[in-house]
């Protein structure tokens, strides 16, 4: 088949990122990444940027925090937000429930990611 369905549950690999976040690979190429994240209640990831991905992230269910290059946003589901090759950011789950977003990367960020220590 040329257009195969992907889902969650036959995703190409599954793995565990932060503090018990959890993610799921839809789409895997060097052009374009698809993944399906999870967050649990009060995790965060580490401040961070990419030189060449552009990414979108799709929230799904709860609330995301952003910060973007120092400034805060907070998405409910159905939002989704642009975050441009350079721009400093990290997202968060200040809630008290899951968080489940859907993240677009173009290019794949496989070796564009610079992580900023605290």
């Amino acid at each position: 088949m040329d257009n195969p369905v992907f889902s969650k549950s036959e995703c190409l690999s599954h793995y565990k990122w932060g503090d018990d976040c959890y993610g799921w690979n839809l789409i895997d190429t060097d052009a374009l990444s698809v993944k399906q994240e999870l967050m649990p209640p009060d995790t965060a990831e580490q401040l961070h940027y990419h030189e060449k991905s552009s990414q979108v992230f799709f929230i799904l269910k709860g609330r995301a925090t952003f910060s973007i290059d120092g400034e805060i946003s907070v998405l409910k589901p159905e939002q989704g937000i642009e975050i441009k090759p350079g721009q400093k950011h990290f997202i968060s789950n200040k809630e008290n429930s899951d968080l489940e977003f859907i993240l677009y990367s173009t290019p794949s960020t496989k070796n564009d990611r610079i992580n900023i220590e605290s």
